[in-house]
């Protein structure tokens, strides 16, 4: 079997590894940690970057500092991955969903002013594939209901809006570095705080809720419980596993963009024929490569297309279940305006197998696409 993802090595994780283990200091914030955050800000113009163990960390993070409390609401797009809604409703707030676009898949920009009431205290914004959103209008309402933006840029690390990097635009935002993104370490994630105003309360809630940062510093004699807080930080193993990936970025985007620029002209043709939808990039967006999609005709032609490569030893995958329809969904959020488009993607999308390294499957993959359709 052909596999979905298989997790990419640069050849240095381990070296880094034993270099951290040798340095003595296994627990957060060590010399790796510090490093790859001082990476992040420099390359993607962010003011600072907090690393965490996930990207679901680092979105409850973000619950905590808007200080969200029973029976406020937050917008956000309900195809998309559970964490983004779980951190919220974790806090006590309630999700708001709107549709999404029918080309970028990402929240419908137009739709969600209707949605705005004296409740609603964020816009949390996805990057859908690593495509951008339409910033410019989302921070533009954000700006005018005196609202905090968020980007759930899970996907979109090394992805551009307008020349700007994703994960640099709103107020907080947050990265995953699980092993199916694009820069991995296992099990990862960061905030970016863009709003210095929420940056010292970020060590804090980071630190168990403890001043501990500026005790390390010097800053202060001693450390103690100021606020609330978790621990959020990763291990430096992880950091140190996740420093050479971020070293390699450019060598690891040029690489999934020849992959998916594969399949992009592969099924061409498809698409003018009217029998799939490509992903569709707007010209001011610069992507990453995150993943390579097809749009079916409808959930019975999506579930035969995915039988039938697996029946040739390709595994296909759908993506999300809208959060909506889910259970929880039904019995706590809200939904403003029809979801049909947001229904409909769920029904007809296939994710293809995409890592580095699987080139010399590319053509059977693609042929064996293309067999499906031909037949």
């Amino acid at each position: 079997m052909i596999p979905f993802n298989k997790p990419y090595l640069t050849g240095q994780e381990i070296p880094t590894i034993h270099s951290a283990c040798l340095l003595g200091h296994l627990s957060g914030d060590g010399r790796f940690t510090k490093a790859c955050s001082s990476l992040l800000e420099k390359r993607f113009d962010i003011n600072k970057v907090l690393l965490t163990h996930s990207c679901t960390a680092a979105l409850e993070m973000v619950a905590l500092l808007l200080r969200l409390k029973e029976g406020d609401e937050i917008i956000l797009p309900s195809y998309t991955f559970v964490s983004t809604a779980n951190a919220f409703v974790l806090r006590g707030a309630t999700p708001v969903f709107v549709d999404i676009r029918k080309d970028t898949l990402n929240i419908n920009e137009c739709l969600v002013e209707r949605a705005i009431n004296s409740k609603t205290k964020a816009i949390v914004v996805v990057h859908y594939a690593g495509i951008s959103c339409e910033m410019d209008k989302l921070r533009s309402i954000a700006k005018e209901h005196g609202l905090a933006l968020i980007e759930d840029a899970a996907q979109a690390l090394g992805s551009l809006y307008k020349e700007k990097p994703l994960g640099s635009i709103g107020d907080l935002a947050t990265f995953s570095f699980h092993e199916t993104k694009n820069i991995i370490s296992g099990e990862g994630g960061a905030l970016a705080i863009n709003n210095l105003s929420y940056y010292h309360r970020s060590e804090i809630l980071r630190e168990k809720g403890t001043n501990r940062s500026r005790f390390l510093r010097g800053e202060v004699d001693k450390y103690t419980w100021t606020d609330i807080g978790s621990s959020f930080l990763p291990s430096e193993l992880n950091a140190a596993f996740l420093y050479p990936q971020i070293l390699s970025i450019d060598e690891i985007l040029k690489k999934r963009k020849a992959i998916w620029e594969c399949y992009h002209s592969c099924f061409e043709g498809l698409e003018l024929d009217g029998r799939i939808k490509r992903p569709f990039i707007p010209e001011n967006c610069t992507q990453n490569y995150h993943m390579y999609y097809l749009r079916l005709r409808d959930l019975d032609d999506r579930c035969r297309f995915i039988q039938h490569m697996k029946s040739a030893g390709v595994q296909c995958v759908f993506h999300y279940i809208p959060l909506h329809s889910s259970p929880m969904g039904r019995a706590i959020s809200k939904v403003v305006g029809d979801m049909t488009v947001t229904d409909n993607i769920s029904d007809c999308l296939v994710r293809l197998p995409f890592w580095i390294g699987i080139n010399p499957h590319l053509e059977y993959i693609c042929k064996t696409a293309l067999a499906y359709f031909n037949n």
